[in-house]
């Protein structure tokens, strides 16, 4: 005798159909909250060296990294040598005798204005230091330079974000704390490569009209903050 097979009842596909919507709902709603999450820490990075920067100015009226070496030694704790320091000319900047930008981190983690395993041999950080990284492993930068979007070749102290980011998380910050355009206001595109490869400012963003290239969402893209 031959069996009969039974498949699903409609509502038995229905309620299937209803649990993978859920799932996936769920899933996708799991993805934006991680997105958000890692958009807040990023901000909350950036505002904590930002007022570690001016803090240190105001307490040494001096910048980080610029901060002669022997006004480091004599102030900041855990300093022992007088070359760990830059030229004092005002700025952060690179030179061929000291990484400026590198120096920034030394100068503000022993000043315990952030934290940190910052540590430099000479007038040179030690590369195999711990430096601040973004919520996607690229290396954030302090620099006076015109490595952003709309420069024109003008330069201006800003804190890079580091690459690896992806556009929406980007944008969404930028959204929060400026004008929402990746080539105008205080935060703005740049292809500083903070490990991995530089970003592309044409996937990054329509230089037409400013926008975030959002919907694409281009995973390695980074931006500044102007100060």
């Amino acid at each position: 005798m031959q069996k009969m097979t039974r498949g699903f009842t409609l509502i038995e596909l229905a309620i299937v159909l209803v649990v993978i919507g859920l799932l996936l709902g769920g899933i996708l709603k799991g993805q934006e909250l991680i997105e958000s999450a890692r958009a807040r820490n990023l901000i909350s990075q950036m505002d904590s060296i930002k007022a570690a920067y001016f803090t240190f100015q105001d307490k040494y009226r001096a910048v980080p990294g610029d901060y002669s070496g022997a006004l480091a030694r004599a102030n900041l704790s855990g300093i022992v040598n007088d070359s760990i320091g830059g030229n004092s000319d005002g700025v952060v900047r690179d030179t061929p005798q000291a990484r400026e930008s590198l120096l920034a981190w030394v100068h503000l983690t022993h000043a315990n204005l952030i934290s940190g395993n910052y540590q430099a041999s000479g007038s040179q950080p030690d590369p195999t230091a711990e430096w601040p990284r973004n919520p996607y492993g690229a290396t954030l930068q302090l620099q006076y330079d015109a490595q952003f979007a709309g420069s024109a070749g003008v330069a201006r102290l800003t804190l890079k974000t580091g690459n690896q980011v992806p556009a929406r998380i980007l944008a969404e910050i930028d959204r929060k704390i400026d004008d929402g355009r990746a080539n105008s206001g205080q935060f703005r595109f740049s292809a500083y490569d903070g490990g991995g490869g530089a970003p592309s400012e044409s996937r990054c963003y329509d230089p037409k009209n400013g926008l975030w290239r959002s919907a694409d969402n281009e995973a390695n893209c980074g931006a500044a903050a102007l100060f």
